[in-house]
């Protein structure tokens, strides 16, 4: 990859398009599992995979074809653009199924569900889960699968090259240097994949122990590792009542919330780094803390006791936290100070490098050591200190990066309020809304968008408005924003 001052003419659309094309190669061939599942069980709807499929296929070939190079290359602008578009590509093209099968959902529904499971979020416009079509609801726990994969790779690849809201803290081998991007990248996805599938084969296995069917257990390890949600039940996993599996998936939403780096360590025989990762002992005290704090509150307002009391917390607060967005139970009826801790769990996310959205928590620590600084700084001016992270000095450019994404998440999140407000929507939906969108969380609070509630009779234009929420908030603002400086697209 080349960048910077070597930058030549001209932005490398035609590689852009070629990769782009890959991508849809590799979508189109992933819709003939859920055809192959249609086919076996007799389902018609293995005509819209069909009909996806081939459309994908077509079109990804074709774009294969017309802008093949002697010489791959990208640039700088060609990541900003290939980054946003491959998501928006895979979101146009993985609704196909859903406009041409069984489900016959509308452009805007069909977007609105593959921009959720693709990015992870959640939400879902369709009703009628526990009698949906075998293949359909696989395609969902495809997506999220393929989705949190992309993630964990933009996350630990691209963004800390890129320079995207303080990543760049998180260079590693595979990120430091443009020139040895695609070489070093190679061995790191195939290590992250490595440790995505054995996560997911752990949590298959442990959820069928506990009880689940093998399809159940594999579509519901798809959506806890990747942090998405989606279920095969129109009730999440409260439709289970099954108290050992939800034990089993708090264990592995808190996993797909931890930095896939340090699994990587901790699987190599690296425990000292996973130890002393700092956002990882702050991960870990956020969601005791926010367990301790619901766990005692259900129990003083008489509503739960005990084992009930702790698995209901628990569940429902990881699993917000993490982004992941199951619900077990209507925590909207818990009271207004359990509503308020959720809302602000939404925003909080898990750690960089996972599966997991929100603000994360390494923002959260550079924000408390920056305002420590400033504050000593009123009373001893001329002290002389660094800010450090990790042990190493915080550079300003790191400082900055980091507040401008709060900004950005924050400012966002007023101006999504109000649009959301302007279709009609009330104040409860239209905040809890734009928040779980920008967090990609799922579930938002209200009876409408609640944990029990679904997105499905929200206007068009509320719908579209929380598609490009989801996909800005997933790829951490700047990525997308980036694209709408008039100098960025200059010579």
């Amino acid at each position: 990859m080349s960048a910077g001052a070597s930058e030549p003419r001209g932005w490398g659309l035609a590689t852009v398009l070629f990769v782009i094309g890959w991508e849809l190669v590799l979508l189109g061939l992933a819709m003939l599992v859920p055809l192959v599942a249609d086919l076996v069980e007799g389902n018609r709807d293995w005509r819209g995979f069909f009909a996806g499929a081939a459309a994908t296929l077509f079109f990804g070939v074709l774009l294969i074809l017309t802008n093949r190079r002697p010489a791959f290359a990208l640039q700088l602008r060609s990541v900003f653009v290939l980054t946003s578009m491959s998501w928006v590509a895979i979101a146009l093209f993985a609704a196909l199924p859903l406009q041409l099968g069984v489900a016959e959902l509308g452009l805007t529904d069909a977007v609105f569900e593959t921009m959720s499971g693709i990015t992870t979020t959640g939400s879902t416009v369709l009703i009628g889960l526990d009698t949906a079509p075998t293949g359909l609801l696989l395609w969902r726990a495809l997506l999220q699968a393929m989705g949190g994969v992309g993630i964990i790779v933009m996350a630990i690849v691209f963004l800390p090259f890129l320079r995207v809201g303080g990543m760049q803290l998180f260079r590693t081998e595979s990120s430091d240097r443009s020139e040895k991007l695609f070489p070093s990248t190679a061995a790191m996805v195939r290590r992250i994949l490595a440790v995505y599938l054995l996560l997911v084969i752990a949590c298959a296995i442990a959820l069928r122990l506990c009880g689940l069917s093998l399809f159940d257990s594999v579509t519901h390890a798809f959506a806890t590792i990747s942090t998405g949600g989606f279920s095969t039940r129109d009730s999440s996993v409260a439709a289970f009542a099954n108290p050992s599996a939800e034990w089993v998936i708090v264990l592995f939403m808190l996993m797909g919330g931890l930095p896939f780096l340090r699994l990587i360590a901790l699987l190599q025989g690296r425990p000292h780094l996973f130890l002393r990762d700092s956002q990882i002992r702050l991960y870990v005290l956020v969601a005791l803390a926010a367990t301790s704090l619901l766990t005692l509150w259900l129990m003083i307002d008489g509503q739960r006791d005990g084992h009930a009391a702790l698995r209901a917390a628990a569940f429902n607060a990881v699993s917000v936290m993490t982004t992941t967005g199951f619900a077990t139970e209507d925590y909207i009826r818990w009271g207004e100070p359990a509503v308020a801790l959720f809302l602000a769990l939404t925003i909080v996310g898990g750690c960089t490098g996972s599966t997991a959205g929100g603000i994360k928590m390494f923002r959260f620590e550079i924000l408390w050591t920056a305002a420590q600084l400033y504050l000593s700084g009123l009373f001893l001016p001329n002290r002389v200190a660094r800010p450090r992270y990790a042990g190493k000095p915080l550079d300003n450019e790191i400082i900055i990066a980091v507040l401008s994404f709060v900004f950005f998440f924050i400012g966002s999140w007023g101006l999504l309020t109000v649009a959301l407000g302007a279709t009609g929507l009330d104040l409860v939906t239209a905040v809890s809304g734009a928040a779980t969108a920008l967090a990609n969380v799922g579930p938002g609070l209200g009876e409408t968008i609640g944990p029990v509630g679904n997105f499905a009779s929200l206007p068009d234009v509320a719908k579209w408005l929380l598609i490009f929420a989801m996909l800005l908030g997933r790829l951490e603002f700047f990525t997308v924003l980036v694209l709408f400086h008039p100098a960025f697209w200059r010579r």
